[in-house]
């Protein structure tokens, strides 16, 4: 039979003692609670001492237990699968990292992260408009059009590569537009990988909750000055996982 030990989700900043219901990773039930040290807690569950599967599964698991903790707690969320052995390994690991997480949860008290992506709409279009800014692709094609179509191999991959740049140029500016337009309500922000030709951006904001109200604003606004031109997909709040990540090496 597998050891068991104590999965931590994250850090809140009470010692009251908690149970959040059976929704600990691994689908067998395990109730949720916390294990205190002073006035910290570790929101945990028993688990089998393994390695889990990065799963969609099991991610959801975890945000979700982090999730619903955060609704009535500032938190600091825990890496993905850590396992602790026991209890008492829990408490060591409150103790020994008590000042960074209490620094940690005054930096994270009552703030919230909210994700923004920004996506062109018509592609069409975009690619249109830089043909129309751009002197030199629209005479390149002009170039490629009158030419039989065997020799126009080294324009064609010159042409492309000019498109290409244009677009990364055109995708920063319109993006840092929008960035700009948001941080102002944040206290923090991060920029994540964006994917694909159309996506502009793809950011994460770090949002005191007295002013999630006016970030909120904020977005529909910018809604409304770019529509038909971009569509938003706003996300939050969610755990601040772009602004606090713990990890734990145990020795």
């Amino acid at each position: 039979m597998m050891e068991e030990g104590k999965y931590i989700y994250c850090i809140m900043g009470t010692n009251e003692g908690r149970n959040f219901g059976p929704i600990g990773i691994g689908d067998r039930g395990d109730g949720v609670y916390t294990i205190g040290y002073q006035d910290l807690s570790a929101v945990i569950s028993n688990s089998p001492m393994t390695k889990y599967v990065v799963s969609r599964e099991n991610m959801t698991a975890h945000e979700k237990v982090i999730e619903e903790v955060m609704k009535d707690y500032s938190v600091l969320p825990v890496r993905f699968c850590t396992v602790a052995t026991s209890a008492e390994e829990v408490r060591n690991l409150l103790r020994k990292r008590y000042t960074e997480f209490k620094n940690l949860l005054r930096d994270m008290d009552n703030k919230t992260e909210l994700g923004v992506r920004a996506l062109w709409k018509n592609m069409n279009a975009i690619f249109q408009e830089i043909v129309d800014e751009n002197k030199k692709i629209k005479q390149l094609r002009e170039k490629i059009a009158a030419k039989p179509s065997d020799q126009t191999y080294a324009d064609k991959i010159a042409l492309g590569e000019m498109v290409k740049a244009s677009l990364e140029a055109k995708k920063e500016r319109e993006g840092r537009e929008i960035l700009d337009g948001l941080k102002k309500s944040s206290v923090d922000f991060r920029t994540n990988k964006i994917y694909g030709d159309n996506m502009i951006l793809n950011a994460a904001f770090l949002v005191d909750r007295s002013r999630e109200k006016e970030f909120d604003n904020q977005v529909d606004e910018l809604s409304t000055k770019y529509d038909g031109r971009i569509k938003f997909k706003y996300v939050g709040p969610v755990p601040p996982f772009n602004f606090v990540n713990i990890v734990v090496k145990w020795k």
